[in-house]
Protein backbone atom coordinates (compact mmCIF):
# COMPACT_ATOMS: atom_id res chain seq x y z
CA UNK A 1 0.00 0.00 0.00
CA UNK A 2 1.73 2.93 -1.14
CA UNK A 3 -0.66 5.52 0.34
CA UNK A 4 -2.38 4.85 3.73
CA UNK A 5 -4.52 7.91 3.54
CA UNK A 6 -6.58 9.09 0.70
CA UNK A 7 -8.18 12.14 0.66
CA UNK A 8 -10.68 13.69 -2.11
CA UNK A 9 -11.99 16.90 -3.81
CA UNK A 10 -16.01 16.69 -3.61
CA UNK A 11 -17.40 18.21 -7.12
CA UNK A 12 -15.65 16.69 -10.26
CA UNK A 13 -14.02 14.45 -8.32
CA UNK A 14 -16.50 11.87 -6.47
CA UNK A 15 -19.76 13.30 -7.70
CA UNK A 16 -20.94 14.70 -10.81
CA UNK A 17 -22.29 18.22 -10.17
CA UNK A 18 -20.79 20.27 -13.31
CA UNK A 19 -23.76 21.46 -14.68
CA UNK A 20 -25.40 21.80 -11.34
CA UNK A 21 -22.29 24.04 -10.48
CA UNK A 22 -22.73 26.39 -13.89
CA UNK A 23 -26.38 26.76 -13.76
CA UNK A 24 -26.23 28.16 -9.91
CA UNK A 25 -23.53 30.37 -11.30
CA UNK A 26 -25.34 31.68 -14.00
CA UNK A 27 -28.75 32.02 -11.96
CA UNK A 28 -26.80 34.31 -9.42
CA UNK A 29 -25.08 36.91 -12.34
CA UNK A 30 -28.50 36.59 -14.13
CA UNK A 31 -30.76 37.48 -11.24
CA UNK A 32 -28.18 39.87 -9.36
CA UNK A 33 -26.73 41.67 -12.28
CA UNK A 34 -28.71 41.12 -15.03
CA UNK A 35 -25.30 39.43 -16.93
CA UNK A 36 -24.48 36.09 -18.06
CA UNK A 37 -20.37 35.45 -17.63
CA UNK A 38 -19.42 32.81 -20.78
CA UNK A 39 -18.91 29.28 -19.15
CA UNK A 40 -15.48 29.12 -19.62
CA UNK A 41 -14.36 31.60 -17.40
CA UNK A 42 -17.02 30.57 -14.56
CA UNK A 43 -15.75 26.89 -14.67
CA UNK A 44 -12.37 27.97 -14.59
CA UNK A 45 -12.56 29.33 -11.04
CA UNK A 46 -14.70 26.57 -9.78
CA UNK A 47 -13.17 24.83 -6.62
CA UNK A 48 -10.37 27.23 -6.12
CA UNK A 49 -10.86 29.06 -2.44
CA UNK A 50 -14.31 29.63 -1.22
CA UNK A 51 -17.43 30.77 -3.22
CA UNK A 52 -17.38 34.78 -1.92
CA UNK A 53 -14.51 35.14 -3.10
CA UNK A 54 -15.16 33.27 -6.69
CA UNK A 55 -18.09 35.92 -6.66
CA UNK A 56 -15.81 38.86 -6.05
CA UNK A 57 -13.69 37.40 -9.19
CA UNK A 58 -16.96 38.07 -10.90
CA UNK A 59 -18.38 41.19 -9.31
CA UNK A 60 -16.64 42.35 -6.10
CA UNK A 61 -19.64 45.12 -5.38
CA UNK A 62 -22.49 42.57 -4.88
CA UNK A 63 -20.83 39.42 -3.54
CA UNK A 64 -22.96 38.96 -0.62
CA UNK A 65 -26.22 38.62 -3.19
CA UNK A 66 -24.65 36.65 -5.36
CA UNK A 67 -23.90 34.12 -2.64
CA UNK A 68 -27.18 34.45 -1.49
CA UNK A 69 -29.06 33.74 -4.49
CA UNK A 70 -26.08 31.45 -5.75
CA UNK A 71 -26.87 28.92 -2.42
CA UNK A 72 -30.65 28.67 -2.87
CA UNK A 73 -30.67 27.93 -6.48
CA UNK A 74 -27.29 25.36 -5.64
CA UNK A 75 -27.93 23.63 -2.02
CA UNK A 76 -30.97 21.78 -2.70
CA UNK A 77 -29.99 20.23 -5.91
CA UNK A 78 -27.09 18.82 -3.86
CA UNK A 79 -29.18 16.02 -2.58
CA UNK A 80 -29.69 14.56 -5.71
CA UNK A 81 -26.07 14.77 -7.07
CA UNK A 82 -25.01 10.74 -7.71
CA UNK A 83 -21.37 9.48 -7.84
CA UNK A 84 -19.37 9.18 -11.18
CA UNK A 85 -19.38 5.97 -12.36
CA UNK A 86 -17.06 3.32 -10.18
CA UNK A 87 -16.76 5.82 -7.72
CA UNK A 88 -18.18 3.86 -4.93
CA UNK A 89 -16.48 0.80 -6.00
CA UNK A 90 -13.07 2.42 -5.62
CA UNK A 91 -14.06 3.74 -2.35
CA UNK A 92 -15.56 0.63 -1.21
CA UNK A 93 -12.09 -1.18 -1.95
CA UNK A 94 -9.62 1.63 -0.40
CA UNK A 95 -11.67 1.33 2.43
CA UNK A 96 -11.71 -2.38 2.69
CA UNK A 97 -7.67 -1.93 2.10
CA UNK A 98 -7.23 -0.46 5.56
CA UNK A 99 -6.97 3.13 4.56
CA UNK A 100 -8.02 5.93 5.81
CA UNK A 101 -9.94 8.39 3.91
CA UNK A 102 -10.96 11.93 3.80
CA UNK A 103 -12.81 14.65 1.67
CA UNK A 104 -11.30 18.49 1.22
CA UNK A 105 -13.84 19.93 -0.52
CA UNK A 106 -14.86 23.94 -1.58
CA UNK A 107 -17.92 23.35 -0.32
CA UNK A 108 -19.26 24.34 3.05
CA UNK A 109 -19.26 20.80 5.38
CA UNK A 110 -22.94 20.42 6.07
CA UNK A 111 -23.49 20.26 2.14
CA UNK A 112 -20.56 17.59 2.13
CA UNK A 113 -22.19 15.45 4.81
CA UNK A 114 -25.40 15.89 3.02
CA UNK A 115 -24.09 14.78 -0.51
CA UNK A 116 -22.28 11.86 1.54
CA UNK A 117 -25.48 10.82 2.93
CA UNK A 118 -27.47 11.16 -0.23
CA UNK A 119 -25.08 9.48 -2.57
CA UNK A 120 -24.23 6.73 -0.71
CA UNK A 121 -20.84 7.83 0.27
CA UNK A 122 -20.83 8.33 3.94
CA UNK A 123 -19.52 5.30 5.56
CA UNK A 124 -15.91 5.13 3.63
CA UNK A 125 -15.08 8.35 4.93
CA UNK A 126 -13.34 9.23 8.20
CA UNK A 127 -13.36 13.04 7.91
CA UNK A 128 -14.62 16.06 6.13
CA UNK A 129 -13.19 19.38 5.79
CA UNK A 130 -15.45 21.82 4.16
CA UNK A 131 -15.13 25.42 3.45
CA UNK A 132 -16.35 26.82 6.61
CA UNK A 133 -13.35 24.52 8.21
CA UNK A 134 -10.37 27.04 7.73
CA UNK A 135 -9.62 30.12 7.14
CA UNK A 136 -7.13 29.85 4.25
CA UNK A 137 -8.73 27.48 0.66
CA UNK A 138 -7.53 25.78 -1.82
CA UNK A 139 -4.80 26.30 -3.52
CA UNK A 140 -3.33 26.99 0.67
CA UNK A 141 -2.35 23.97 2.06
CA UNK A 142 -4.17 24.56 4.68
CA UNK A 143 -7.73 22.83 4.12
CA UNK A 144 -5.61 19.34 3.27
CA UNK A 145 -3.03 19.87 6.70
CA UNK A 146 -6.69 19.99 8.57
CA UNK A 147 -7.43 17.15 6.60
CA UNK A 148 -4.57 15.05 8.23
CA UNK A 149 -4.65 16.50 11.22
CA UNK A 150 -8.19 15.12 12.19
CA UNK A 151 -6.89 11.26 10.54
CA UNK A 152 -3.45 11.70 13.14
CA UNK A 153 -1.61 11.50 9.43
CA UNK A 154 1.91 12.82 7.84
CA UNK A 155 2.08 14.54 4.36
CA UNK A 156 4.23 11.99 2.92
CA UNK A 157 1.46 8.96 3.92
CA UNK A 158 -1.47 10.63 2.16
CA UNK A 159 -2.20 11.31 -1.56
CA UNK A 160 -5.31 13.74 -2.81
CA UNK A 161 -7.42 13.03 -5.70
CA UNK A 162 -8.69 16.43 -7.33
CA UNK A 163 -9.68 17.67 -10.86
CA UNK A 164 -8.23 21.14 -10.95
CA UNK A 165 -5.06 23.13 -11.14
CA UNK A 166 -6.44 24.40 -7.34
CA UNK A 167 -6.56 20.80 -6.31
CA UNK A 168 -2.89 20.02 -7.71
CA UNK A 169 -0.89 23.18 -6.20
CA UNK A 170 -2.97 22.76 -2.58
CA UNK A 171 -1.64 18.98 -2.12
CA UNK A 172 2.20 20.05 -3.21
CA UNK A 173 1.97 22.64 -0.90
CA UNK A 174 0.88 20.27 1.68
CA UNK A 175 3.78 17.90 0.51
CA UNK A 176 0.85 15.36 0.02
CA UNK A 177 1.20 13.22 -3.51
CA UNK A 178 -1.11 15.17 -5.72
CA UNK A 179 -3.30 13.05 -8.34
CA UNK A 180 -5.11 14.48 -11.24
CA UNK A 181 -8.70 12.83 -12.45
CA UNK A 182 -10.14 13.41 -15.87
CA UNK A 183 -13.78 12.50 -15.49
CA UNK A 184 -14.86 15.46 -14.01
CA UNK A 185 -16.44 17.97 -16.98
CA UNK A 186 -15.33 21.07 -14.86
CA UNK A 187 -11.24 21.15 -15.75
CA UNK A 188 -8.34 19.54 -17.34
CA UNK A 189 -5.20 19.18 -15.24
CA UNK A 190 -2.39 17.12 -16.52
CA UNK A 191 0.33 18.65 -14.67
CA UNK A 192 0.22 16.62 -11.55
CA UNK A 193 2.32 13.68 -9.93
CA UNK A 194 -0.48 11.28 -11.30
CA UNK A 195 -3.33 11.52 -14.11
CA UNK A 196 -5.91 9.08 -14.47
CA UNK A 197 -8.97 8.84 -16.93
CA UNK A 198 -11.45 6.54 -14.85
CA UNK A 199 -11.82 5.57 -11.09
CA UNK A 200 -10.60 2.07 -11.60
CA UNK A 201 -7.07 3.56 -12.61
CA UNK A 202 -7.02 5.15 -9.11
CA UNK A 203 -6.27 1.17 -7.60
CA UNK A 204 -2.81 1.25 -9.54
CA UNK A 205 -1.63 5.10 -8.49
CA UNK A 206 -2.77 4.67 -4.80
Amino acid sequence: MQFPVVLFDLDGTLVDSAAVILGSFHHATETVLRRRFPDEEILARVGGTNLAHQMALLDPDHVDELVKVYREHNDPQYSDLVCFDGVLDVLARLKAEGRRLGIVSAKRRPTVERVLLSAGMGEYFDAVVGSDDTERHKPEPEPILKALELLEAVPAEAAYVGDSPFDVAAARAAGVYAVAVGWGGIHRVEDADAFVETPEDLLGVL
